[in-house]
């Protein structure tokens, strides 16, 4: 059964507990005083014993070859610069080694070991012990070979997602090209359409004479600019012979050839009393009609006129 706390000195120590056989034992010392205290011992001392280390360290030391023990002391390497260091400069540049300087601390480690290899390297090399490990080094492996098979399963699954990604990737982006070409060749159409329209109006309109429209080989803007062209040449030449343009001559065949408008439809004693055009059939209805089926006229359904217009296009 333990027992609560004791201090010593003076002094609170809740952190130790004494057993029964501690509080036994420093009974039979005479180390209890009067009173649940125990007189504790001041704190111990660091001591460097440098004999009982030696001599620890002459027990467990083994006569072997160097060899097999493959130790050396040595000094870090020198600067480039420096000569080669003696001993007593060795333990000068130790002692100069600031502890508490990590890159210095780490830096000193590195030269030291520096030193070594290249002290060993050479020494080995006439015991005739390889240091490099050959071509044909086998090693077994650490993991089992069905673990290692289904880490390559996992990758080959892994690589077949990314290239299924991948894949569907392009396809949306083919999709979405073919619709971008599909506009643009709508668009086209429609562009070629709305020159072709454009050059059958100033050719009816007698503005150009070209009949170059016609051809589907060249492009429309080049058969636009062609019209254009060919229309200011023409207009040019007919400037040059002193005559209408075509403009002006279609606006007089439609409308007349100027001087009195206002009543030329009027009629006249004359117009009147000439009944030699009357026709009293056709006033009245009664004439002639055209042979066919009732209903021939009759306009086409709206499936019909769309299957009509696929066909033309």
């Amino acid at each position: 059964m333990d027992t609560p706390p004791l201090s010593g000195s003076g002094s609170d120590s809740e952190d130790s507990v004494v057993t029964d056989r501690e509080l036994q034992d420093a009974f039979s010392r005479g180390l209890l005083k009067p009173g649940l205290n125990v007189v504790l011992e001041g704190p111990k001392k660091a001591v460097n014993n440098v004999n009982g280390l030696k001599q620890c360290l002459d027990e467990f030391k083994r006569d072997l070859d160097w060899v097999e023990r493959l130790d050396v002391t040595l000094g870090p390497v020198p600067e480039i610069s420096e000569p080669q260091p003696t001993p007593q400069q060795n333990k000068d540049q130790k002692k100069a080694v600031n502890p508490e300087d990590d890159f210095q601390r780490e830096m000193s480690f590195y030269r030291q070991a520096q030193a070594a290899v290249l002290a060993v390297l050479p020494r080995l090399h006439q015991l005739h012990i390889p240091t490099k490990r050959p071509t044909d080094y086998f090693a077994e492996m650490a993991k089992t070979d069905q673990h290692m098979q289904k880490i390559r399963q996992k990758l080959q699954a892994k690589q077949a997602a990314m290239e299924k990604s991948e894949k569907a990737k392009q396809l949306r982006a083919l999709r979405k090209y073919g619709k971008k070409v599909q506009t643009q060749v709508l668009q086209k159409r429609q562009q070629e359409k709305s020159h072709m329209m454009n050059a059958i109006k100033k050719y009816q309109k007698g503005f150009s004479d070209k009949l170059d429209f016609l051809e589907g080989d060249e492009k429309p803007v080049a058969q636009a600019t062609k019209a254009t062209k060919a229309t200011k040449a023409g207009a040019k030449g007919q400037n040059m012979k002193k005559g209408p343009s075509a403009k002006r001559r279609y606006k007089n065949q439609k409308f007349g050839f100027g001087g009195k408008k206002k009543g030329t439809k009027w009629n006249t004693r004359e117009s009147y009393d000439d009944v030699s055009s009357f026709r009293a059939k056709v006033a009245h209805g009664k004439g002639l009609k055209r042979p066919g089926k009732k209903g021939a006229n009759k306009r086409p359904g709206k499936r019909t006129r769309e299957k009509m217009k696929s066909r033309t296009r």
